[in-house]
Parts: structure tokens; sequence; C-alpha cells
């Protein structure tokens, strides 16, 4: 609305905005345009949802957070303000400008005033406010001087942006890139940005405190109240994970620090439908004095989610609590296991626990089936458990044929090729299809049906299929938001399997060297070709999940 009372035109609009499912990184000035447009009606449907979020938060007491212009306009800006001072920034990630390297308006260009207060006045009068407001200009994205003058001035230009319109403004920001790009943000920078702004009218998000804590050497983000947040997860990849140690202590360490700021505890994943525990641990911290005896903690909420004690299960809990879910030092939870990454000779199969305590694991809440099978969670929790352990076997599986491969043993390099492709893949695929959180057509059917037409659901489903895989038009960020559904496994991870081993014993049948380029020509044929693929994958879950996980466990348990 504001851009069109500015005199932009719908298609400069169009090309600005990016599809669903990365608006996210629209906002923050790193894509744009890329799988859009956004249809009329998803404008329409996202301004009722709007409604009734805020109306459902603020009937639970809770304070809504609404977004603030950060800087980042259409190029149709510049058309309609040919004098304005705006600047193209550099391309993001591994996106060249053909979807990146936005417009980023000057804070000290009169029109960031005068779009930043009108679309925060358009905002208030529509939702009413909380007073509290969100904008990241530099996100990922690298200012264009180090001068701590030029900083303390943008900060100060979007603080300013929102007192236009709301007097009592309070700028919410996320402290990520601080951590991100500590060559720039050194201390003088990192003050200056903050100190922008009056003492006490930005709340900074300390976003990855439980790995890369910034409070601790910006001497508590330089009087700038913080929340100490745990991020835990990236992409909403699924994978046991979790740094139970560190958040157990974290938020109380930040509470002991010298002339700490730290005003709250805060969840940010990116995604999230995975982990539960940690989530469930995290909220408990909370409303705690010290730190919680975790083994017993874990005993207990073993009891809370299955409905009843069970001795296997606490055990299997215990043992995942103290290994899986327990990494420590710098842990960053990107699943990297061979399954759900392209295939290489050169893979990643380090791991931060013992393999053995998940398979341990596995066996005891298998033998918990018998008392416990009725419970949704306790299915959802052997579905998750199983999964780790296939997990895990791919990688061995990988180390085989790379081993095989490596010393010229076809027999050996078909045998465990032969496994890997032709039973654990397609043994997990039917696990996962077993339970309706772990189906692909779950995640599909849940993109159409957000559509008022058939074209629009068929750009969602792609929207929804590209994110999970590809992530860009050409792989640009390859597997970042992996997810381990059934239909995937088999038809996306599983075929770019099939095609490594061929290649492998096509290579040392033929005596000629394995090429991994050429490999990776071949295999976004493949990756592309699934989200082209028009399957209609099932919504519904089928087969007995312990009975599979019985059949793969004696299968395969080590």
């Amino acid at each position: 609305q504001v851009y069109r009372s500015l005199g932009l035109n719908q298609s400069e609009i169009d090309a600005y905005f990016t599809g669903p499912a990365f608006l996210a990184w629209n906002r923050m000035g790193n894509l744009r345009g890329w799988a859009g447009p956004l249809p009329p009606a998803w404008h329409l449907k996202q301004l009722y949802l709007q409604y009734r979020i805020v109306e459902r938060m603020r009937s639970l007491g809770m304070i809504t957070v609404l977004p603030a212009f950060a800087g980042h306009v259409p190029q149709g800006v510049l058309r309609v303000f040919p004098r304005v001072n705006a600047t193209r920034l550099g391309g993001w990630s591994h996106f060249d400008c053909t979807y990146s390297c936005t417009y980023l308006l000057d804070p000290e260009d009169p029109m960031f005033q005068v779009i930043g207060t009108l679309f925060l006045k358009e905002l208030i009068k529509e939702f009413g406010t909380d007073h509290v407001y969100s904008a990241d200009t530099f996100n990922e994205m690298t200012p264009l001087s180090s001068d701590p003058a030029y900083l303390s001035r943008v900060s100060n230009a979007v603080f300013r942006s929102m007192t236009g319109a709301d007097p009592e403004a309070l700028w919410l920001m996320q402290g990520w890139l601080f951590q991100h790009q500590p060559d720039f943000w050194q201390p003088a920078q990192v003050r200056a940005l903050l100190h922008g702004v009056p003492l006490g009218r930005m709340i900074v998000l300390d976003l990855f405190a439980e790995s890369k804590p910034v409070y601790q050497w910006t001497e508590s983000f330089y009087g700038q109240p913080f929340i100490w947040c745990m991020l835990h997860n990236f992409g909403g990849n699924h994978g046991l994970f979790g740094t139970v140690e560190a958040i157990n202590h974290g938020p109380f360490a930040a509470r002991r620090f010298p002339n700490s700021t730290m005003v709250g505890t805060g969840l940010v994943p990116e995604g999230i439908e995975q982990n539960d525990v940690v989530y469930e641990l995290m909220n408990e911290l909370g409303w705690s004095q010290e730190p919680l005896d975790l083994p017993a903690w874990v005993t207990r909420y073993a009891e809370r989610r299955y409905g009843a004690p069970n001795a296997a299960a606490a055990s299997a809990w215990r043992l995942l609590l103290r290994s899986v879910y327990n990494c420590t030092g710098v842990c960053v939870n990107h699943n990297r296991s061979p399954l759900v990454r392209r295939p290489s000779l050169h893979m990643d199969t380090e791991l931060w626990y013992n393999v053995s305590d998940v398979y341990e694991a596995w066996r005891l809440l298998l033998s918990a089936g018998a008392e416990l099978g009725a419970s949704p969670t306790f299915r959802y929790d052997l579905v998750d458990v199983t999964r780790q352990a296939a997990q895990q076997l791919v990688s061995e599986y990988y180390l085989s044929i790379r081993r095989a491969f490596q010393s010229h043993a076809l027999p050996e390099l078909l045998t465990a090729g032969g496994v890997l492709v032709y039973d654990l893949l397609p043994e997990l695929d039917s696990l996962l299809s077993s339970h309706s959180l772990f189906l692909l057509g779950r995640w599909l059917e849940s993109a159409r049906a957000v559509a008022t037409s058939d074209q629009e659901a068929e750009q969602y489903e792609l929207n929804a299929r590209n994110q999970v895989t590809l992530w860009g038009p050409s792989g640009n960020i390859l597997d970042y938001a992996n997810k381990q559904l059934g239909g995937l496994v088999l038809d996306y991870y599983g075929v770019r399997w099939s095609l490594f081993v061929s290649a492998l014993v096509e290579s040392l049948n033929s005596g000629s060297p394995f090429h991994q380029d050429q490999f990776n020509q071949a295999v976004f044929q493949v990756e592309r070709g699934f989200i082209y693929n028009k399957k209609r994958y099932p919504a519904v879950p089928a087969g007995d999940t312990l009975e599979i996980s019985r059949k793969l466990f004696l299968k395969y348990y080590p």
C-alpha cells in the first residue's frame, strides 16, 4: 500500500517481493524476486491472518512486535524519486544480482524518514501497537562504511523513522550480524551502532547465545538491554541435536555477568517441529533460579511425554541427553549427514557423540513399545530415534562404498551400494511414511492449501519443494533446509545415491576416473527434476510404525 501510494506500479512491486518460502530473506535485504511474485490473494490472506494473530496474542497478554522499515527498497523507488540516494548492495550468499543485490536507501536521505514513518503509521492504523518494532538493516550484509560515526547515524535514522510514527517506540534488533561478521563488527563498530539509539530504547536478541554469545565481548551490549536466545536449529533440519549443558548454564551465567543488561530468555529457531525435548527444556529454564539436574529432569520428561513411567524409556532418554543432545564447544546444528547432502568422495561423517548411545537408546525405546505403543508422542519419538539410527547407518555404508571404490574392490562396492540404495533408504522412507509428521505430502499439501487458484497452488508447491532441496534456482544454498520426509528420501536423496553408486561402478568398470564436476551436472538434473515432477505425495500415513521400526532393528542393529 505504501509503495503504491508513493507512485510505484504493480510490476515494480512484484519484481521486488520473493515467493512465500523466501520472504524472511527478502525482509533482510538478502533476496528479491526469487520464486515470486506474490499473488494479490496472498497479501489479503496474510492481512486476515495477522488480524487473528495480533488479537490472539493480546488476549493472552503477549506483546506484539511489528516490523519497521529497515531501508531496503524496490528498484522502482529510483524511478519515482530519481534524486534519492540509494546504494546497490552486493550479492548475498551464493546468489548473483539476478535475485540479490537489493537497493538500500541511505538512512540519511530524507526519503528514508518519509517511507519509514509512512509505513509504520499505516501499520499502526491497521493493527494498533504495543510499541515494539523489529528492523534488521545489515543482517549478513556489509555496511558501506566501517566509520563509527556513519554506523551511529544509520541506527539513529532507523530509530527516528520509528519514533516519527510512535514516540514510545522500542527497537528490537537481531544480534546475529555481530557474530556472523566479527571482522567488520569490531567493538568500536558494535558500540557505535548500539549507541545511535538512546540506552533502553533498543533490545538486542543475542541470537546464538548457547554457542556464540555476543554479550561477553561487548560489555553486555554496551548498556543496551538484551535477551539471551537459543537458536538451536538451522533450516528446520531433522536430526537429533542439542547443547543441553550450554543452555542449562548459559542464561544463569549471563545474569551474573558484570553489569549485565539481560532482560529475559528467548527461543529463535529457524525451523521448529524437531527435537521437542530441547524446546521443552529451554522454556522451563525461564522459570528457574539455577541450572536443573538434567538426568532427573529428563527422567520426569519421559514420564510426562508418554503419560506413564517406563524404566526402558527413561534409560533411553538419559542416554540421548548425555550424547546426541550434549554437543559442547561451538556447535552449529546444520545436518551434514551424507544422507541429506549431495554425494561426493569427500563427505563429512564427523559426529559430536558416540553412535552406540543412539543405537542403545533405539533398542531401549523399542523394548518399551508394548507398554507405550498407544502413546502418539512415543510413536513420534520412535520414528525420530529410528530415523537417527538409519542416518548413522547411511554414513557407515557411505564409508564402505568409499573404501571399496578407493581400493578398486567392485564386489564390495556393489554390495554396500546395493544395500544402501535398494534396502536401507527404501526402509527409511517407509518408516517416515508411517507417521503424518514425517510426510512430504503433508508439507506440500499444506502449502497448496493456502492457494485460491490452481495456478497459485502450483507456485506455492514449487516454493515448498525448492526450499527443502535446491534453495534457489541452481542449488544456490543446496540442501540448506533438508528434511527427512517419506517421499523425499526415496525420490530425491535415494535417486541421488543411486546415481552416485552407478557412477562409481561405471568408473571402476571402465577404468576412467570419477569426475565430481561431471557428476554434479548430472545430479543437478535429478534434483531439479524432483522439483518439477508433478507427483502428488500421500498426505496420510501408511503402515505400522512399531512394526517397521522393529523390522529395521532386526536387520540393521549393529
